[in-house]
């Protein structure tokens, strides 16, 4: 074994005549090493497992040129022993969301890939709990183990199917359907199916990069998931007007100025269209607000919220980079007056945390998401008629950020750059929005009456 690695580029293999592949190569001790794939796609994920493994510590065999992990995945007998693999693989660098995600689906399909003979299994929610919270997190495995979830995962052991027939269309088939349902057995969101999907699909990528699989069996397999509606609900989108007055009732909500301490928080949203994450992460530093006119947020950081075990502090928030950008990336927000302004007050009247940040707690800490949502909740009470509470218009905050979105685009800003301030890609964004573009449908009602009079 060995920690001395050397990475180079991938290149085409010139040397296959019958179709294009592409080479990874490295280097373990004085051992030249390569592997060739299909697409360069597969060739990137192997070569950056490979770099992240390098990262890590772990040392690589000069034999196989394989680092540990891969080692230990190749060393996997059933799906279970894969799925473990799998984990302590991605773990070390994921976010503690994708730590969340990747436990999930793993401990929603590890119950359908087992034996046609195994005995009857255990309690669904007793083998989701015992997979969730005793087995699939690194720092859950030490664990003391009550006896119902000693035998649920004893059980499981026994019971899960050898890795090579995890690959038979109808295995694969029964994790993809286990995807649909909830464990009450209700149909789960479009949105949730689809992001398990995602993460299933790679970790068959990672079978078949260990030599596995010799492609994905989830492209072998005609499944139709949930349609998911991606545009956002143009009934969520709310008006500058009632914007304004929702800005106004919030300093009526709760004890001790709860809800003007939050404000500034929605004004953000709305005015800055910045996701919550980034909003709570926002530092004095970041701000330029000048006396008049307009200013800028200088965005680096976001703290998305998650379960404090997912994490590596214990901390229910976790600093990260900016949503779908590089790690060091920054992204510049122009900002209008009534927006200075309100964060002026702002920091004038609260201050900041002691790191910088502009929003805080009563005692310093992170503002959390039940606490703005539940003054938001508050807030749409005070400000907007019965009919308007009941409905979905700005129903959570984040629909504040689609309704800036949309004032944006609305307003006639090109949508180069509506992307670059709310930091999506255009083709994302106008697919997004698309129903939240006021006169689409009267132009076309237009043109329609226009070719009728013809």
């Amino acid at each position: 074994m060995s920690r001395d690695v050397r990475f180079w580029e991938i290149r085409p293999n010139k040397s296959s005549k019958r179709k294009k592949t592409y080479e990874v190569r490295w280097k373990v001790g004085r051992r030249a090493k390569s592997r060739t794939f299909e697409t360069k796609a597969l060739a990137k994920n192997f070569l950056l497992d490979l770099q992240l493994a390098a990262k890590r510590g772990e040392e690589f065999s000069v034999e196989s040129g394989l680092p540990e992990s891969m080692l230990q995945a190749k060393k996997a007998v059933t799906w279970l022993d894969f799925s473990v693999a799998y984990v302590d693989m991605k773990w070390p660098y994921a976010a503690p969301n994708s730590r969340d995600g990747l436990t999930e689906t793993l401990a929603t399909v590890a119950p359908v890939l087992v034996r046609d003979d195994a005995p009857e299994a255990p309690d669904a929610k007793i083998m989701r709990t015992a997979l969730r919270a005793y087995y699939l997190a690194p720092k859950d495995r030490e664990r003391p183990r009550p006896p119902e979830i000693a035998d649920a995962l004893a059980w499981l052991e026994k019971a899960s199917l050898p890795l090579a027939e995890v690959y038979e269309r109808r295995n694969v088939r029964a994790a993809l359907n286990a995807l649909t349902l909830l464990l009450n057995g209700k149909p789960a969101a479009a949105k949730t199916v689809a992001r398990k999907r995602a993460v299933l699909y790679n970790a068959f990528e990672y079978a078949v990069e260990l030599d596995e699989f010799d492609r994905n069996p989830i492209d072998k397999v005609k499944w139709t998931p949930p349609k998911l509606a991606e545009e956002v609900d143009w009934r969520v989108v709310i008006g500058p007007r009632q914007m304004r007055e929702c800005l106004t009732a919030v300093t009526y909500v709760g004890k001790r100025g709860r809800g003007r301490r939050l404000r500034a928080l929605f004004a953000v949203l709305y005015y800055a269209a910045l996701r919550p994450a980034e909003a709570v992460a926002l530092h004095q530093d970041d701000c330029h607000l000048p006396a008049t006119g307009w200013g800028r947020l200088v965005l680096t950081r976001s703290l998305p919220e998650t379960g404090s075990r997912w994490t590596d502090s214990g901390s229910t928030h976790e600093q990260r980079g900016l949503k779908l950008r590089p790690a060091a990336e920054v992204r510049t927000v122009p900002i209008p007056p009534v927006l200075v302004e309100i964060l002026r007050e702002h920091i004038a009247e609260f201050g900041t945390a002691e790191d910088g940040r502009i929003f805080q707690t009563e005692r310093g800490g992170i503002v959390g998401s039940t606490a703005y949502g539940d003054v938001w909740a508050a807030t749409r009470a005070l400000a907007l008629t019965p009919e308007q509470v009941t409905s979905p218009l700005a129903r959570r905050p984040y629909d504040l950020r689609h309704a800036g979105v949309s004032l944006w685009l609305n307003s006639g800003v090109p949508a180069t750059e509506v992307a670059e301030r709310a930091g999506h890609s255009v083709k994302v964004l106008l697919q997004i929005y698309a129903k939240c573009i006021d006169g689409q449908q009267d132009r076309a009602n237009k043109r329609i009456d226009d070719a009728l009079d013809d």
